[in-house]
């Protein structure tokens, strides 16, 4: 594993056009050296990942099961399987049961035989060939450990490390040789161990996608062309996990959210019909924050979920405003006694909502002056803030004109009941 980190310059300075997407590419595209897949992510969300979920790139699959070997093919049958997936920059299966080794046997009947036990000879193996501390020189505020062991020369092949020398209780030199077995083996180079099971990783890296539809496509492409042996199975890791976290408090964060909405609504308003009307706000809202979305690129993320909960939030600020300014015109044209047809019922209307549009544009026109300048903001926390800005900006903007031009069109056919109603009881009072 090697790590760069790659300074960028001020974004004035880069090529026009240019996006971290396209940089990322071009970079990709450059930078390929055989057995080093590319993982490209940020240094400190690198980190973060690999002590979370000891996956250091987007998304990761832990192999679990009882043999390496296995683990290992399966790993690398998968690392073909999504090499395909659209989506999928680079993916590496780690070779678990691959590792070279020096393999020394000591053969205990040779070493008995010059008076040597097992201790005696791995003694020797460690200290000349692996080194020892013998001691440490001390140059000001500095330490540095002196080791000591064969050059390498005399330890660099089989045949040189057969001929090192150990010394027995007679005094005697004799080769390693005589009282080991030498010779390279295979065997794991890391034994992971999670649950009780062995496991192994494989690292993918994605881009251009959303997170949660790739992994959708990459595990039905897994599922359908890997079937697993009994004892093994697949757990799906990295930022996903954070994903499904967040799914699973969504999904009671969002449900609350709109309750207590509807509550305080209804204690404020003592009425289910304008509470409802209230609501209407909301999937008003939606057209705008789903459309500027999509205009500006952005996948369903935590940070766009925050910002549609909070513009709930300012939907039913919104909308009780400018149903207060029609509830009040109406209410002032019948203690008048003015409220008698239809006609009357739109001059309400109209006086209510057109000569109100002030306030209206100027709660509008505030969350704009605050909301507006982070879609240009840079600089650390800029990305996610632009997503948590971005549904609440479009969401504004579309509940504002459908609240001005939906609100008054519902209030009238709610309210038309209630007039036509009061209209027939003056006329069955008529002499």
């Amino acid at each position: 594993m090697v790590n760069t980190t790659i300074v960028l310059k001020p974004k004035e300075q880069w090529r026009s056009g240019m996006t971290f997407e396209k940089l990322v590419a071009e970079m990709d595209r450059a930078l390929q050296f055989p057995g080093f897949p590319n993982t490209w992510t940020m240094p400190i969300r690198n980190r973060l990942d690999m002590l979370l979920t000891g996956v250091k790139t987007v998304v990761g699959i832990k192999i679990s099961g009882t043999d390496l070997t296995t683990i290992q093919k399966l790993g690398e049958e998968i690392e073909t399987i999504v090499q395909g997936v659209p989506g999928t920059r680079s993916v590496y299966a780690e070779r678990v049961a691959q590792g070279y080794f020096t393999d020394i046997r000591v053969d205990r009947e040779k070493a008995a035989r010059y008076g040597l036990t097992v201790g005696d000879v791995e003694e020797v193996i460690q200290s000349a060939i692996g080194g020892e501390n013998i001691t440490r020189t001390i140059e000001g505020r500095e330490r540095y450990p002196v080791n000591v062991r064969y050059e390498r020369g005399l330890r660099s092949d089989l045949d040189a490390l057969r001929r090192v020398l150990v010394a027995t209780p007679s005094g005697a030199q004799i080769p390693l040789g005589q009282v080991a077995d030498i010779r390279f083996a295979t065997g794991p180079s890391m034994i992971r161990d999670e649950n009780g099971l062995l496991a192994g990783y494989v690292y993918i890296d994605m881009g251009g996608r959303d997170l949660g539809g790739y992994v959708k496509d990459a595990r039905a492409a897994v599922e359908s062309k890997l079937p697993l042996s009994v004892g093994y199975h697949l757990t799906w890791t990295g930022q996903y996990e954070y994903k499904q976290r967040a799914e699973e408090r969504l999904a009671l964060v969002v449900p609350v959210t709109l309750l207590v909405i509807l509550v305080l609504l209804y204690m404020n308003t003592g009425s289910a019909v304008e509470t409802g009307i209230i609501l209407l706000a909301v999937p008003f809202s939606a057209v705008g924050a789903i459309w500027l979305l999509y205009g500006l690129g952005y996948n369903m993320s935590i940070a766009v979920w925050v910002g549609l909960i909070a513009l709930m939030g300012v939907d039913a600020e919104t909308g009780v405003f400018m149903l207060l300014y029609l509830d009040l015109a109406y209410k002032e044209m019948r203690a008048g006694g003015r409220m008698k047809s239809w006609q009357d019922l739109k001059e309400a209307i109209v006086h209510g909502a057109v000569k109100r549009v002030r306030p209206k544009f100027m709660t509008v026109g505030v969350m704009f002056m605050g909301l507006v300048p982070i879609m240009w903001s840079t600089g650390t926390g800029a990305d996610v803030m632009k997503r948590i800005a971005a549904p609440m900006i479009g969401g504004i903007f579309t509940s504002f004109i459908m609240e001005l031009a939906v609100y008054p069109a519902i209030y009238a056919i709610w309210k038309g009941y209630e007039v036509r109603k009061l209209a027939k009881m003056e006329a069955s009072n008529l002499p």
